[in-house]
Protein backbone atom coordinates (compact mmCIF):
# COMPACT_ATOMS: atom_id res chain seq x y z
CA UNK A 1 0.00 0.00 0.00
CA UNK A 2 1.27 3.45 -0.83
CA UNK A 3 0.97 5.85 2.09
CA UNK A 4 0.31 9.59 1.99
CA UNK A 5 3.04 11.74 0.59
CA UNK A 6 4.44 9.55 -2.15
CA UNK A 7 5.61 8.53 -4.55
CA UNK A 8 6.41 11.71 -6.46
CA UNK A 9 8.83 12.64 -9.25
CA UNK A 10 12.41 11.91 -8.24
CA UNK A 11 15.26 14.33 -8.60
CA UNK A 12 18.51 13.07 -10.09
CA UNK A 13 19.84 10.77 -7.36
CA UNK A 14 22.65 9.11 -9.29
CA UNK A 15 25.17 10.75 -6.97
CA UNK A 16 23.57 8.77 -4.13
CA UNK A 17 23.85 5.34 -5.76
CA UNK A 18 25.57 2.72 -3.66
CA UNK A 19 29.31 2.51 -4.31
CA UNK A 20 31.59 -0.43 -3.71
CA UNK A 21 33.86 1.63 -1.48
CA UNK A 22 31.02 3.08 0.62
CA UNK A 23 28.45 1.86 3.12
CA UNK A 24 25.90 -0.56 1.76
CA UNK A 25 23.43 -0.73 4.63
CA UNK A 26 21.06 1.87 6.06
CA UNK A 27 19.15 1.49 9.33
CA UNK A 28 16.10 3.73 9.90
CA UNK A 29 14.85 4.20 13.47
CA UNK A 30 11.33 5.52 14.05
CA UNK A 31 10.11 7.80 16.82
CA UNK A 32 7.09 7.93 19.14
CA UNK A 33 3.45 8.07 17.99
CA UNK A 34 4.46 6.20 14.81
CA UNK A 35 6.00 2.86 13.88
CA UNK A 36 8.53 1.66 11.32
CA UNK A 37 5.78 2.01 8.71
CA UNK A 38 6.58 5.74 8.73
CA UNK A 39 9.79 4.90 6.79
CA UNK A 40 7.99 3.08 3.95
CA UNK A 41 8.86 5.66 1.26
CA UNK A 42 12.46 6.09 2.43
CA UNK A 43 13.02 2.34 2.43
CA UNK A 44 11.78 1.99 -1.14
CA UNK A 45 13.81 4.99 -2.28
CA UNK A 46 17.07 3.83 -0.74
CA UNK A 47 16.59 0.26 -1.94
CA UNK A 48 16.16 1.58 -5.48
CA UNK A 49 19.60 3.14 -5.08
CA UNK A 50 21.15 -0.23 -4.28
CA UNK A 51 21.22 -0.18 -0.48
CA UNK A 52 20.11 -2.82 1.99
CA UNK A 53 17.62 -1.01 4.24
CA UNK A 54 16.37 -2.07 7.66
CA UNK A 55 13.57 -0.46 9.66
CA UNK A 56 13.72 -2.17 13.07
CA UNK A 57 10.69 -1.67 15.28
CA UNK A 58 10.69 -1.14 19.02
CA UNK A 59 10.16 -4.31 21.10
CA UNK A 60 6.59 -5.46 20.54
CA UNK A 61 6.00 -2.94 17.76
CA UNK A 62 6.53 -5.53 15.03
CA UNK A 63 2.76 -5.73 14.51
CA UNK A 64 0.94 -3.43 12.13
CA UNK A 65 -0.24 0.03 13.16
CA UNK A 66 -3.80 -1.24 13.39
CA UNK A 67 -2.71 -3.98 15.79
CA UNK A 68 -1.04 -1.52 18.17
CA UNK A 69 -4.11 0.66 18.15
CA UNK A 70 -6.28 -2.35 19.04
CA UNK A 71 -3.91 -3.62 21.74
CA UNK A 72 -1.34 -1.06 22.96
CA UNK A 73 0.17 -3.40 25.57
CA UNK A 74 3.67 -3.15 23.97
CA UNK A 75 3.42 0.66 24.24
CA UNK A 76 2.60 0.47 27.94
CA UNK A 77 5.51 -1.92 28.54
CA UNK A 78 8.08 0.17 26.65
CA UNK A 79 11.22 1.58 28.31
CA UNK A 80 14.15 3.54 26.88
CA UNK A 81 16.60 0.88 27.99
CA UNK A 82 14.59 -1.84 26.26
CA UNK A 83 14.57 0.11 22.99
CA UNK A 84 18.30 0.90 23.04
CA UNK A 85 19.25 -2.67 23.98
CA UNK A 86 16.92 -4.02 21.29
CA UNK A 87 18.46 -1.79 18.63
CA UNK A 88 21.99 -2.62 19.78
CA UNK A 89 21.25 -6.33 19.52
CA UNK A 90 19.77 -5.79 16.07
CA UNK A 91 22.91 -3.99 14.87
CA UNK A 92 25.12 -6.69 16.38
CA UNK A 93 23.16 -9.24 14.39
CA UNK A 94 23.56 -7.54 11.01
CA UNK A 95 27.04 -9.01 10.69
CA UNK A 96 29.93 -9.80 13.01
CA UNK A 97 31.76 -6.66 14.05
CA UNK A 98 28.99 -4.23 13.09
CA UNK A 99 30.54 -1.79 15.55
CA UNK A 100 33.87 -2.22 13.81
CA UNK A 101 35.41 -0.12 11.06
CA UNK A 102 35.13 0.58 7.37
CA UNK A 103 32.21 0.32 4.98
CA UNK A 104 30.73 -2.60 6.94
CA UNK A 105 29.22 -0.09 9.35
CA UNK A 106 25.68 1.00 8.46
CA UNK A 107 24.39 4.52 8.08
CA UNK A 108 22.02 5.25 10.99
CA UNK A 109 19.07 7.62 10.47
CA UNK A 110 16.51 8.32 13.17
CA UNK A 111 13.48 10.56 13.55
CA UNK A 112 12.37 12.30 16.77
CA UNK A 113 12.97 9.83 19.63
CA UNK A 114 14.66 7.67 17.00
CA UNK A 115 17.13 10.52 16.52
CA UNK A 116 17.97 10.38 20.22
CA UNK A 117 18.41 6.62 19.97
CA UNK A 118 20.73 7.09 16.99
CA UNK A 119 22.87 9.42 19.09
CA UNK A 120 23.06 6.82 21.85
CA UNK A 121 24.00 4.12 19.33
CA UNK A 122 26.70 6.30 17.76
CA UNK A 123 28.10 6.90 21.22
CA UNK A 124 28.26 3.12 21.71
CA UNK A 125 30.35 2.75 18.56
CA UNK A 126 27.73 1.79 15.99
CA UNK A 127 27.40 3.31 12.53
CA UNK A 128 29.70 5.03 10.06
CA UNK A 129 27.57 8.20 10.17
CA UNK A 130 24.30 9.25 11.74
CA UNK A 131 21.50 11.63 10.83
CA UNK A 132 18.93 12.65 13.44
CA UNK A 133 15.77 14.26 12.03
CA UNK A 134 13.93 16.65 14.36
CA UNK A 135 15.68 14.80 17.14
CA UNK A 136 14.58 14.45 20.71
CA UNK A 137 17.48 15.37 22.98
CA UNK A 138 19.74 13.01 24.90
CA UNK A 139 20.14 13.45 28.62
CA UNK A 140 21.44 16.87 29.64
CA UNK A 141 19.49 19.07 27.21
CA UNK A 142 16.90 21.08 29.15
CA UNK A 143 15.65 23.48 26.47
CA UNK A 144 11.83 23.28 26.47
CA UNK A 145 10.11 25.67 24.03
CA UNK A 146 6.42 26.53 24.63
CA UNK A 147 5.30 24.70 21.46
CA UNK A 148 6.97 21.54 22.75
CA UNK A 149 5.13 21.77 26.06
CA UNK A 150 1.82 22.16 24.22
CA UNK A 151 2.63 19.17 21.99
CA UNK A 152 3.43 16.74 24.83
CA UNK A 153 0.84 17.97 27.33
CA UNK A 154 -1.67 15.22 26.40
CA UNK A 155 0.91 12.61 27.45
CA UNK A 156 2.47 14.10 30.58
CA UNK A 157 -0.89 15.15 32.03
CA UNK A 158 -1.88 12.88 34.94
CA UNK A 159 1.62 11.51 35.65
CA UNK A 160 0.26 9.13 38.30
CA UNK A 161 -0.83 6.76 35.54
CA UNK A 162 2.74 6.25 34.30
CA UNK A 163 2.10 3.12 32.25
CA UNK A 164 -0.64 4.58 30.13
CA UNK A 165 -0.51 4.48 26.31
CA UNK A 166 -1.71 7.88 25.13
CA UNK A 167 -2.81 8.69 21.60
CA UNK A 168 -3.31 12.09 20.01
CA UNK A 169 -6.48 13.52 18.56
CA UNK A 170 -6.39 14.61 14.93
CA UNK A 171 -5.98 18.24 15.97
CA UNK A 172 -3.22 17.43 18.46
CA UNK A 173 -1.48 15.39 15.77
CA UNK A 174 -1.66 18.22 13.28
CA UNK A 175 -0.22 20.73 15.74
CA UNK A 176 2.65 18.47 16.83
CA UNK A 177 3.45 16.58 13.61
CA UNK A 178 1.92 18.18 10.54
CA UNK A 179 1.31 21.87 11.24
CA UNK A 180 2.46 23.02 7.79
CA UNK A 181 0.22 20.57 5.90
CA UNK A 182 -3.45 21.01 4.97
CA UNK A 183 -5.89 19.37 7.36
CA UNK A 184 -6.77 16.69 4.83
CA UNK A 185 -3.17 15.67 4.34
CA UNK A 186 -2.54 15.70 8.08
CA UNK A 187 -5.57 13.44 8.56
CA UNK A 188 -4.27 11.02 5.92
CA UNK A 189 -0.92 10.81 7.72
CA UNK A 190 -2.74 10.29 11.02
CA UNK A 191 -4.80 7.43 9.60
CA UNK A 192 -1.74 5.79 8.11
CA UNK A 193 0.85 6.16 10.87
CA UNK A 194 -0.50 7.25 14.26
CA UNK A 195 -0.25 4.95 17.30
CA UNK A 196 -0.31 5.72 21.04
CA UNK A 197 2.87 6.71 22.85
CA UNK A 198 4.22 5.69 26.25
CA UNK A 199 3.63 8.15 29.08
CA UNK A 200 6.33 6.42 31.14
CA UNK A 201 9.02 6.86 28.48
CA UNK A 202 8.28 10.56 28.01
CA UNK A 203 8.22 11.20 31.75
CA UNK A 204 11.48 9.28 32.19
CA UNK A 205 13.06 11.41 29.46
CA UNK A 206 12.12 14.58 31.31
CA UNK A 207 13.15 13.31 34.75
CA UNK A 208 16.52 12.05 33.46
CA UNK A 209 17.90 15.60 33.73
CA UNK A 210 17.09 15.76 37.43
CA UNK A 211 17.94 12.29 38.70
CA UNK A 212 21.42 11.43 40.00
CA UNK A 213 23.71 9.36 37.79
CA UNK A 214 23.52 8.39 34.14
CA UNK A 215 20.10 7.49 32.80
CA UNK A 216 19.23 5.42 29.73
CA UNK A 217 19.45 8.26 27.16
CA UNK A 218 22.88 9.40 28.33
CA UNK A 219 25.65 10.03 25.82
CA UNK A 220 29.27 11.06 26.27
CA UNK A 221 29.30 14.45 24.54
CA UNK A 222 33.10 14.39 24.60
CA UNK A 223 33.46 10.98 22.92
CA UNK A 224 36.29 11.43 20.39
CA UNK A 225 35.58 8.15 18.57
CA UNK A 226 31.93 8.81 17.74
CA UNK A 227 31.02 8.72 14.05
CA UNK A 228 29.83 11.96 12.38
CA UNK A 229 26.38 13.24 13.31
CA UNK A 230 24.01 15.59 11.48
CA UNK A 231 21.10 17.14 13.38
CA UNK A 232 18.58 17.89 10.63
CA UNK A 233 15.85 20.23 11.85
CA UNK A 234 12.48 21.25 10.45
CA UNK A 235 12.17 25.00 10.72
CA UNK A 236 8.47 24.87 11.69
CA UNK A 237 8.62 21.84 13.99
CA UNK A 238 6.44 22.34 17.07
CA UNK A 239 7.33 19.11 18.88
CA UNK A 240 11.13 19.27 18.61
CA UNK A 241 11.94 22.80 17.37
CA UNK A 242 15.41 23.62 15.97
CA UNK A 243 16.41 25.30 19.25
CA UNK A 244 16.36 21.85 20.89
CA UNK A 245 18.86 20.48 18.38
CA UNK A 246 20.93 23.68 18.65
CA UNK A 247 21.26 23.08 22.39
CA UNK A 248 22.21 19.46 21.69
CA UNK A 249 24.83 20.56 19.17
CA UNK A 250 26.36 22.99 21.65
CA UNK A 251 27.01 20.17 24.11
CA UNK A 252 29.07 18.01 21.76
CA UNK A 253 32.78 18.77 22.18
CA UNK A 254 34.71 15.63 21.27
CA UNK A 255 38.01 16.72 19.71
CA UNK A 256 38.13 15.99 15.98
CA UNK A 257 34.54 14.73 15.74
CA UNK A 258 32.03 16.03 13.21
CA UNK A 259 28.71 17.34 14.54
CA UNK A 260 26.54 19.69 12.48
CA UNK A 261 23.04 21.11 12.36
CA UNK A 262 21.06 22.07 9.28
CA UNK A 263 17.61 23.66 9.32
CA UNK A 264 15.13 22.99 6.51
CA UNK A 265 12.83 26.00 6.34
CA UNK A 266 9.10 25.46 6.41
CA UNK A 267 9.25 21.81 7.49
CA UNK A 268 7.14 20.31 10.32
CA UNK A 269 7.97 17.45 12.67
CA UNK A 270 6.90 14.68 10.29
CA UNK A 271 8.90 16.14 7.41
CA UNK A 272 9.98 12.67 6.33
CA UNK A 273 6.48 11.63 5.28
CA UNK A 274 4.76 14.71 3.88
CA UNK A 275 5.19 16.64 0.64
CA UNK A 276 8.85 17.08 -0.23
CA UNK A 277 10.01 14.09 1.81
CA UNK A 278 12.30 13.10 -1.08
CA UNK A 279 14.52 16.14 -0.55
CA UNK A 280 14.81 15.32 3.15
CA UNK A 281 15.69 11.70 2.40
CA UNK A 282 18.25 12.65 -0.24
CA UNK A 283 19.92 15.29 1.92
CA UNK A 284 20.16 12.83 4.80
CA UNK A 285 21.85 10.20 2.66
CA UNK A 286 24.04 12.73 0.86
CA UNK A 287 25.44 14.05 4.14
CA UNK A 288 25.98 10.56 5.52
CA UNK A 289 27.88 9.43 2.43
CA UNK A 290 30.05 12.56 2.51
CA UNK A 291 31.11 11.76 6.08
CA UNK A 292 31.05 7.96 6.15
CA UNK A 293 34.81 7.74 5.59
CA UNK A 294 35.61 9.77 8.73
CA UNK A 295 38.15 8.29 11.13
CA UNK A 296 39.16 9.38 14.58
CA UNK A 297 42.23 11.64 14.67
CA UNK A 298 44.09 8.85 16.47
CA UNK A 299 43.27 6.20 13.87
CA UNK A 300 44.11 8.59 11.02
CA UNK A 301 47.49 9.37 12.56
CA UNK A 302 48.20 5.71 13.11
CA UNK A 303 47.27 4.86 9.52
CA UNK A 304 49.55 7.55 8.09
CA UNK A 305 52.56 6.77 10.32
CA UNK A 306 54.70 3.86 9.07
CA UNK A 307 55.66 1.24 11.67
CA UNK A 308 59.05 1.68 13.29
CA UNK A 309 61.93 0.14 11.29
CA UNK A 310 60.18 0.41 7.93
Amino acid sequence: MTGPGGPSPRPDSRRLQRREDGPGTIVLVHGFWVTSRSWEHWKARYESLGYTVHTPAYPGFEVEVEGLRADPTPVRQLTIRAVVDHLSAFLDGLQPGSAGSGSSRPVLIGHSAGGCFVQVLLDRGYGCAGVALNSAPPEGVRTTPPSQLRSVLPVVRNPLNRRAAIGLTRQQWRYAFANTYPQGHSDALYDRYHVPASRRVLLDSVLANYLPGRQDAWVDYGNTSRAPLLLLSGGEDHLMPPVVQADTLARYHGHGTVTEQEVLDGRPHLMGAGPGWEEVADRSLEWALEHAGWRTPTSATTASTPPAGR
